[in-house]
């Protein structure tokens, strides 16, 4: 697999670094002549000096070739340019831009470009930090717009001894799978819910913290 990257900084740097242990082929384009000099010392990476939302410059780091595009610029405007060249002119067949700020994002997804926002990502974490403690994996899909949960429910769980129709879920919330011991059961609403249940919960972003919310009963 072939990864082109465009921006700068520690996270750069370390994408890099886990991409090429993986034995992709990496594609750095930074415009800091310095910062160029310095990842081509530090990475298993051909490393492009100059602007990544200049056509030319995309075609120059063999973006024809590439089947990803990161833009993970400090210029919002900069990561949606360089997504939207490398896949209107270049037919990459998957670019991610990052979305500095968090409000860009949707602007991003409507104009056809997929993006994510660590503020978003953090805050969202945050907000789930009530029941943090009895989530085990934590797993978002579809591009980020389903999450995947397995949490451990507890006696102090307020559905524990419940059947799990009776759990006030909201909607865009299903309880998919129940892990009890080694037995993994695909529940009904007459299911009983027990201490120690392995519980798999599949949500919509907007709903995660409320279904938490109902399996756990803390609150933030």
């Amino acid at each position: 697999m072939k990864v082109l990257i465009a921006g700068g900084g520690k996270t750069l740097y370390f994408l890099c670094r886990s991409f090429a242990a993986k034995g992709y082929e990496v594609v750095v384009v930074n415009r800091d002549r310095g910062e160029c000099g310095q990842l081509a010392r530090e990475l298993r990476a051909t490393v492009v000096c100059g602007d990544g939302s200049d056509a030319s410059v995309l075609a120059d780091a063999g973006a024809r070739s590439a089947d990803v595009v990161l833009a993970i610029t400090p210029n919002d405007q900069d990561n949606l340019v360089i997504c939207q060249l490398a896949s209107l002119l270049y037919d990459v067949p998957r670019t991610v831009a990052l979305a500095n700020d968090p409000d860009n994002a949707e602007v991003f997804q409507r104009l056809g470009v997929t993006s994510f926002s660590t503020t978003q990502v953090v805050g969202n974490m945050i907000q789930q930090r009530a029941a943090l403690e009895q989530i085990t994996n934590l797993l978002p899909v579809g591009e980020g717009r389903v999450l995947v949960t397995e949490l451990v429910l507890d006696s102090s769980s307020p559905v524990v001894g419940r059947r799990l129709a009776d759990a006030t879920l909201p909607v865009d919330a299903l309880v998919a799978v129940v892990i009890r011991g080694s037995e993994a059961i695909v529940p009904k609403g007459g299911s009983i819910l027990e201490d120690g249940d392995r519980v798999v919960l599949v949500t919509l972003p907007e709903h995660h913290g409320d279904a938490l919310r109902t399996l756990t009963g803390e609150r933030g």
